[in-house]
């Protein structure tokens, strides 16, 4: 089983996201017997963003890094995300990976009955940090557009970590970071 692991918050060692999506992968290798592990940290190795060269494949160089990506993704079995809520959406560099993931023929399809995602069998646990309390509120596009996308691609076993109100106070950063250490679940034990 391959567990793929995506941090993409700028904070380094402040980051609430990047503590827990360690927590979550830490937990998976503890549960999961011969789990395998891949890293890829967008804020120390930024992917870059689509242009009209990336998409005429102009560029040899950065053809080959979005398969890689792309072969990257759909090896894993589970997806975990660090996903922090920046203005209200998800880091610009966690989009540009979506971009490089979301692609057609390989991860969706149009159909005569609409589009079809191709990516299934994945599970994905998306951790979320956040300055303020945003969950049921309509100020939440993260949650909507992650949901939305990984299930357009076929992903639609999907959990999310919470973090809320983190900038509130330290207390309230504390208590945020225990809840949501504690909401996290331990994946069933299977064989290697």
């Amino acid at each position: 089983m391959k567990l793929l692991h995506i941090d993409s918050s700028a904070l380094g060692t402040q980051s609430v996201t990047r503590e827990l999506s360690a927590a979550v992968a830490a937990r998976w290798q503890d549960a999961v017997p011969g789990l395998s592990i891949e890293y890829r940290d967008l804020d120390a190795d930024p992917i870059p963003h689509l242009t009209g060269r990336s998409l005429a494949k102009a560029d040899p160089l950065e053809t080959e890094t979005s398969e890689r990506i792309l072969q990257q993704f759909l090896a894993a079995d589970v997806i975990v995300l660090g996903a922090p809520m920046y203005n209200f959406g998800i880091p610009s560099t966690l989009k540009a990976w979506i971009d490089r993931i979301a692609v057609a023929g390989k991860t969706f399809r149009y159909t005569e009955n609409g589009p079809e995602g191709l990516a299934k069998g994945k599970k994905a646990i998306v951790v979320s940090g956040r300055g303020g309390f945003h969950t049921d509120q309509p100020s939440d596009f993260q949650e909507a557009y992650l949901r939305h996308v990984l299930g357009f691609i076929g992903v639609t076993d999907v959990e999310f970590v919470r973090a809320e109100g983190v900038a509130y106070s330290p207390q309230h950063r504390a208590d945020a970071l225990a809840a949501a250490h504690a909401s996290i679940v331990t994946p069933l034990r299977r064989a290697a």
